[in-house]
């Protein structure tokens, strides 16, 4: 009996309750019995005042997008390298989508949706008297019109950045509440006087979740079967159909859930279909009879699963977006935009160089060696436009914490710290090109002979610079790979990389004037800290920089002496085709072409004669370069290439500290080298494989201006000095020459 009276009672609250939303009942009957009222908005009752309280009109946001990065190819295609998103999404146009999905969607979901004006009365008047009976909501009747409505609220929701504001909005926008209901439907009734039914039908099926991060229909046949969204089967479209109700639930990623999955596309999507007439009978059977079997196709998110061996390059490219303002004011908004705008950014990288950098590294540089640190970058710019062709490291790239570290790293050793690269690594000798076009602008020649001999003092009263300081007590350094130095041709002394001889050159310029050179090709230190300006870092090297400043600094000199800032990025489109503005490289007139012409004809001296002969692709193709090496190899260089391409190749120890001086360094291609000769090698080998491909100028001697011969000038006998100084801010290290170290087993 008393159970009987809880049922009776239970029975009486639900008809009270019944009779206190009949009002609103009336005033959806009144409002949407026919298409032709709902869109009018005449208010024929007074009741119609609870819909004059709510918004009347939503308009649908721009919807949050995967952006891609591309290279783009020889042929004009194009290659992906990665993709940035939080949601998985790409948004498609009607004729973009399977004919069967949309069957499917508007059979299953909504089967009035073209008759109906945003709410179908008789879904709603059944559901409302069933959730009053039994006093929850149990049904919900929503159209694709509500469907769409509630899920702009919901994606409003998401992109709140405050967590508790978001929390709040969320709950509101999907609360099981007849406040809630009614809000959908107003705002329904209102989508409808301003879209047609195809707009808001596509709106949706690009809008809706497909389970994790999948929302759309083009984002989510890519990722379940592997196609795009016109190419769906019946069965396929069938089963995306299905996910929509319950989508973490119904996923077929998780193998679990293919079963139910497979459950509701049978009995409720192909079973609607059919009574609707979408399909026919043999149609059915043929769908039914179709096991669920996804062909899950991860989506490319991230640079960690860059192509083409491109992770280093895409997380430049990334980085590059994440620090300018164009892109957005603050570092939320920036990574927002990346994340969320659908850009298609078609960058710089050639993939043929790219792949034939990566081989190069790998065949001379191992990701890692038990003894020290190894390290390899190799990075191509285009001379006359800035614009990145290759970047390859020894490392492959990796954000996962997990990540064994002696052969994953997500730092950049072509690149700034700013860019996702290291703090730089020491020049060496590469610095010595500034210290030859001072030489030659100050009315020197190539022909001067200088002074290379050991143990030559160098001290306030023969140093000059004039914006910077001088060494506070005798410096001496060293040619500490055996050259004999002594008195020789500023050519020769280039081509063999003497210490003295470019020390006892800038003794008779003005370091200010070296480094102002320097600074007019951007050379730089990789951390943004200030350079140090003294005697050591600008003759010899000290200042740590990246590889890629130095390649763009080379490539200033093969352009006629005018320096272009590097770009690697050559267009970017947004979700909705329009461009959006990228950074263009800003090129100025570092030296004169004259002198220019002098340091390359004296750097393909380098190449034929110098210490970088080793590293001599000999294929019929001029090239260019300097060597550079720091104390005990702990960096080596060689810098230079065609008047198409210039590249830097390094190679040394990442933490520093352990020499690399004569260590056997065995690649990819089990050669093994002394270190000093593997950064040579993996420059020759880019070059002779596909550097040289597109040919490039000779570099013919300059004008006798830059040639000539002279008497060399009285040397005073130095006095030794037992220990060196050191100069500037920094702290020297022993200079080092260029000569490469014999070769072990390698040819050559």
């Amino acid at each position: 009996m008393a159970s009987h009276k809880r049922k009776t009672t239970g029975l009486l609250g639900a008809i009270v309750g019944l009779v206190g939303v009949s009002v609103i009942a009336g005033v959806l009957v009144t409002a949407i019995v026919t298409p032709a009222v709902a869109v009018t908005g005449v208010a024929v009752d007074s009741s119609l005042s609870v819909f004059q309280n709510l918004p009347s009109y939503i308009k649908p946001d721009t919807l949050s997008q995967t952006s891609s990065i591309y290279a783009q190819n020889a042929d004009g295609s194009q290659t992906l390298l990665a993709s940035f998103y939080d949601q998985d999404r790409q948004e498609v146009g009607w004729n973009d989508i399977s004919q069967y999905f949309k069957d499917a969607i508007v059979s299953t979901e909504d089967p009035r949706f073209y008759v109906h004006g945003g709410v179908d009365v008789q879904s709603t008047a059944r559901a409302l008297f069933a959730n009053t009976v039994t006093g929850d909501i149990t049904s919900g009747a929503s159209t694709i019109s509500q469907q769409y409505v509630k899920n702009i609220l919901v994606q409003r929701a998401e992109a709140i950045s405050d967590p508790t504001q978001e929390a709040a909005a969320y709950a509101d926008a999907t609360a099981t509440t007849p406040d809630r209901k009614l809000k959908e439907m107003k705002l329904s009734i209102g989508l409808e006087k301003e879209y047609s039914k195809d707009d808001i039908l596509l709106g949706y099926m690009n809008i809706a979740l497909f389970g994790g991060r999948v929302y759309g229909i083009q984002a989510a046949s890519q990722y379940y079967f592997g196609v795009n969204a016109n190419a769906l089967t019946l069965p396929q479209a069938a089963s995306l159909a299905a996910m929509v109700n319950e989508p973490e639930g119904l996923r077929i990623d998780i193998a679990a859930n293919i079963p139910d999955n497979k459950a509701r596309r049978d009995k409720d999507v192909l079973s609607s279909m059919l009574k609707e007439s979408a399909i026919t009978q043999a149609q059915y059977d043929a769908a039914v009879a179709t096991p669920v079997t996804p062909n899950i196709t991860q989506p490319s998110t991230g640079c960690q699963t860059a192509t083409n061996g491109a992770g280093f390059f895409c997380d430049y490219v990334k980085d590059i977006i994440l620090n300018d303002t164009a892109f957005g004011a603050t570092a939320d908004d920036r990574t927002n935009a990346l994340n969320t705008g659908g850009y298609k950014i078609i960058t710089t990288l050639d993939p043929n160089l790219q792949a034939a950098a990566n081989q190069a590294v790998s065949d001379y540089v191992p990701s890692s060696m038990p003894s020290v640190d190894i390290g390899g970058a190799f990075v191509t710019v285009q001379p006359g436009t800035g614009k990145v062709l290759a970047m390859a490291q020894n490392k492959t790239y990796s954000q996962d914490p997990a990540a064994d570290p002696a052969t994953n790293t997500a730092i950049n050793y072509s690149t700034d710290a700013n860019y996702g690269g290291s703090t730089g690594f020491q020049n060496g000798s590469t610095e010595k090109l500034f210290v030859l076009m001072d030489w030659l602008k100050t009315g020197h020649s190539l022909g001067d002979i200088v002074n290379g001999n050991n143990n030559q003092t160098f001290t306030s009263k023969n140093i000059t610079n004039s914006c910077g300081n001088v060494p506070s007590t005798p410096y001496t350094a060293g040619n500490d790979a055996g050259e004999a130095g002594g008195y020789a041709s500023v050519l020769s002394q280039f081509e063999n990389s003497v210490n003295n001889a470019f020390l006892n050159m800038a003794s008779k310029l003005d370091l200010c004037d070296i480094n102002a050179i320097a600074n007019a090709f951007n050379i730089h230190r990789a951390d943004g800290g200030p350079m140090d300006t003294g005697l050591y870092a600008t003759v010899l090297g000290g200042n740590e920089v990246a590889p890629l400043t130095m390649a763009a600094a080379y490539a200033g000199v093969a352009n006629n002496g005018m320096f272009c800032t590097p770009v690697a990025i050559s267009s970017i489109t947004d979700a909705n085709g329009a461009a959006v503005a990228v950074p263009q490289t800003a090129c100025n007139q570092a030296i004169d072409p004259a002198i220019a012409k002098a340091t390359l004809y004296a750097m393909n001296g380098v190449i034929l004669n110098g210490t970088a002969t080793p590293g001599n692709p000999a294929d019929g193709t001029p090239h260019f370069g300097k060597t550079g090496t720091t104390d005990a190899e702990k960096d080596v260089w060689l810098v230079g290439g065609t008047s198409k391409l210039v590249s830097a190749s390094w190679v040394g120890n990442v933490t520093g500290g352990v020499s690399i001086r004569n260590t056997a360094v065995t690649g990819g291609n089990g050669d093994t080298v002394y270190s000093g000769l593997s950064r040579l090698y993996v420059w020759k080998q880019f070059y002779k494989q596909a550097g040289d491909a597109g040919g490039g100028d000779s570099f013919p001697a300059p004008s006798s201006t830059y040639t000539r011969n002279t008497a060399p000038e009285p040397v005073p006998t130095p006095t030794p000095t037992p220990t060196p100084s050191p100069t500037g801010t920094g702290s020297p290290q022993t200079p080092a020459s260029d000569a490469p170290a014999p070769t072990p087993s390698a040819t050559p």
